[in-house]
């Protein structure tokens, strides 16, 4: 698959070293241009490489990861995303981030804000319950359902869900669907029981 990524840091740059290493072509871009990210795609290898963000859109086919801060989510372009699968990776973390009244009100999520400011895209929210370590250290492709360590996938669009949840399968994970956005990004927030704890599937218990 051709994927996109948006954002070279911890999630980002996790996400292409996984997605490299099971077979899948990248390009990845940040807000300092692809000089910066000479590095990163020398040592992820031939099927990485690097972009600005309009070129990392286009490459991502039908596939782009959102992995920067929160607080940027209003600097992604919405016409170049227009159709395509967006894993929203993000989280709102207030000291970075700013406030947000309508997410502390509990009014309504990160993921339907990102959704609202992408109108065309179908936006998926996965990859976020997890910080980038366990990510590379508990990817486990091959093992038994049961042995892998569980993320989570939320989204309004059967067919993106699926995209995705068949991609962290192949990538080493237990998918796990959480509901529509709205209600399945909530519980996949921080301070839910599932945040920043690696489960396995067994062991996981969504909030209501």
């Amino acid at each position: 698959m051709r994927i996109g990524i948006l954002g070279s840091g911890e999630i980002g740059g996790t996400m292409a070293r996984l997605l490299t290493a099971a077979g899948h072509d990248i390009a990845v871009a940040n807000r300092r241009g692809p000089a910066s990210l000479t590095g990163l795609v020398a040592d992820l290898g031939p099927r990485a490489r690097a972009a600005t963000v309009e070129e990392a859109i286009v490459f991502g086919d039908p596939l782009v990861i959102v992995a920067i801060p929160f607080g940027a989510y209003d600097t992604l372009p919405a016409g170049p995303l227009a159709g395509k699968v967006v894993v929203d990776t993000t989280n709102h973390t207030p000291s970075r981030d700013g406030a947000h009244a309508e997410l502390e009100s509990g009014r309504t999520t990160s993921s339907e804000l990102i959704a609202a400011h992408l109108p065309g895209a179908r936006v998926v929210k996965a990859v976020n319950t997890l910080n980038y370590k366990y990510l590379l250290d508990l990817a486990r492709p091959g093992a038994p359902r049961e042995e892998r360590t569980a993320l989570f996938v939320a989204g309004d669009d059967t067919e993106a869900n699926r995209l995705v949840t068949d991609l962290l399968d192949e990538l080493g994970f237990a998918p796990l669907p959480t509901g529509p956005l709205a209600e399945g990004g909530r519980r996949q927030q921080p301070g839910t029981p599932v945040f920043n704890r690696p489960l396995r599937p067994g062991q996981v218990v969504l909030a209501p």
